[in-house]
């Protein structure tokens, strides 16, 4: 499991009833980075990555590095950490990660500076060096406020990589927030099959504020994208809500989404704040 703030992470059983377990004692101090955003074992189950986002820098503080925080994994046990951070973990904001499901490569979405980076795997080890770099906005050169790529999550077919992409800074009009502007999108990447260069070729509007998680059915047929606030935006000289809710897409053969539906959900003055799928 994986902390934020402060930045931790913890290795619990399982028992054999499926409910969670006794913390399992590590041989020595982790460094676990800065802000923490997931935590995952890759599918050979020897190694296990800690991603760290570190902390975007203001007018008075500096910036946090961020890092892919490596290590051997046995029985629970995390070992010979090494960091994985290219300029000391400057500009740097990992946030997500997953793997292919047949090939030696993992995809990491970079938070603050809206890419998604492509790393090779060898013999069971992380190569650190970024094999490929693609965007995630669809204007990369026209952001409106602040934007935050998110999830990552490759298909279980392994020929597409799709990421998120977040926006719901709002401004002043009429006296209320309205929504500032930006991609709340779905990216969809075909991944070379011989590479593992990820490549766009769509980038789909969620039709709600921001996509914080999202998820694809097992079956690999439908994505479903979850927004965790309702937000404001303003149309001509009128208000209207965009309420927080689940949005739907069909999945197509050649990777694409088709949008089907939302579903609304009233979530007061609370945040829903994550989804998940599993199979029936």
């Amino acid at each position: 499991m994986a902390f934020n703030n402060p930045s931790a992470v913890r290795v619990y059983r399982i028992n054999p009833d499926l409910t969670p377990g006794d913390e399992v004692p590590q041989p020595g101090p982790i460094d676990a980075g800065i802000f923490a955003h997931q935590v995952r074992v890759t599918p050979d189950n020897t190694v296990a990555i800690l991603v760290t986002r570190g902390n975007e820098g203001t007018p008075t503080k500096a910036e946090d590095p961020g890092a892919l925080k490596v290590f051997a994994y046995k029985h629970g046990v995390l070992t010979n950490e090494v960091s994985i951070a290219p300029n000391g973990g400057k500009a740097y904001g990992p946030r997500h990660l997953d793997f292919h499901p047949t090939k030696p490569w993992m995809y990491v979405s970079i938070e603050t500076q809206n890419k998604m980076d492509m790393h090779r795997m060898d013999g069971g080890r992380i190569q650190p060096e970024i094999a490929s770099r693609a965007d995630t906005l669809a204007e990369p050169h026209n952001i409106r406020a602040r934007q935050a790529a998110g999830t990552v999550h490759v298909h279980p077919n392994g020929r597409f990589v799709y990421g998120a992409n977040r926006a719901q800074e709002t401004i002043e009009f009429q006296g209320k927030p309205v929504f500032k502007g930006g991609e709340n999108s779905i990216v969809v990447y075909a991944i070379d099959q011989a590479t593992g260069e990820p490549r766009p070729i769509q980038h789909i509007d969620t039709r709600a504020i921001h996509p914080r998680t999202f998820h694809i059915d097992p079956s690999g047929r439908l994505l479903v994208a979850q927004h965790n606030l309702p937000v404001n935006v303003r149309e001509g000289d009128t208000i209207r809500t965009l309420p927080a809710g689940l949005s739907v897409f069909r999945m197509g053969e050649d990777g694409k989404l088709t949008f089907e539906r939302k579903y609304d959900i009233e979530v007061g003055d609370k945040t829903m704040f994550w989804m998940g799928m599993v199979p029936l």
